[in-house]
């Protein structure tokens, strides 16, 4: 079953943020400042690519998607970290309804569309456990009775890290979040047109069944200076420095170098 992930990086789409910008040009301008896009780019080489590379099960698809616009210097830059990703393409568009264009990409990304697929999103600055696609096929065909039954079904692994990455290494605090982005999977019948961002990923359970597995960390979200939905006051979450212990298990895990980051912040 093809496994589809669809990951927006610094695109200029029209709605989609929570900071609003009173033109496309300001957003734009937002999006591609400098400073704002080095962040970007030191948390998806430590953090979001890294768990790709090495999952468990490595037969997926995932689709980048950045703006028309973007800076040539930043399109070589980002195509020069996923090089060595078969998994991955690079997709340029033009300013366009975020909802929209994103369900486009994703259909068309379907290699048939009669067959039944899985899609997950996958923010730029978040991390999965190293067998999160090999997870979410085992749930997919453990539930197959299930799926037959629905057009869609999510699935959801709701334990996790809230970390900051710093020149200092890795500060983090294990959460228990239903229907976060990270670590999140939909099935979705042959023949249907929906997708995983036909919904708001936190109101999928208002639409279809879910099933929710626990137990074990799956996944981790970058707090950092440029989070969308943390630009407005929100409620601080503490973290505290990894010990040599839990930096181990970090990598174990995520594939995440607590020296990598270092080096990558310093």
């Amino acid at each position: 079953m093809q496994v589809i992930g669809l990951c927006r990086f610094s695109y200029p789409a029209l709605g989609g943020f929570q900071v609003e910008h009173d033109s496309v040009e300001e957003r734009i301008a937002f999006l591609y400042q400098q400073e704002r896009l080095e962040e970007r780019f030191r948390l998806l080489e430590t953090v979001a690519l890294p768990c790709l590379r090495a999952q468990t099960d490595p037969d997926f698809d995932l689709i980048i998607v950045i703006g028309d616009t973007f800076p040539p210097d930043s399109r070589d830059r980002l195509e020069a970290l996923t090089a060595d990703m078969p998994q991955v393409q690079i997709q340029a568009h033009p300013p366009l309804p975020q909802r929209e264009i994103m369900k486009d990409i994703l259909r068309k990304a379907r290699t048939d569309p009669s067959a039944p697929c899985l899609h997950f999103r996958y923010d730029d600055d978040d991390a999965v456990a190293l067998n999160f696609i090999e997870r979410l096929r085992k749930a997919q065909a453990d539930c197959a009775a299930l799926c037959e039954q629905h057009r869609t079904v999510a699935f959801d692994y709701n334990m996790g890290y809230v970390a900051e990455f710093s020149a200092d290494g890795i500060a983090a605090v294990e959460i228990h979040r239903p229907y976060y982005v990270a670590a999140l999977g939909m099935f979705i019948r042959g023949g249907d047109g929906l997708t995983i961002m036909s919904f708001a990923h936190e109101k999928l359970a208002r639409f279809m069944p879910t099933v929710t597995f626990a137990g074990e960390p799956m996944f981790v979200r970058s707090h950092n200076g440029y989070n969308d939905s943390r630009q407005k006051k929100v409620k601080p979450v503490p973290v505290t420095p990894l010990s040599d212990e839990q930096e181990l298990e970090f990598l174990k895990r995520f594939a995440i170098n607590a020296d990598h980051v270092r080096a990558a912040f310093a």
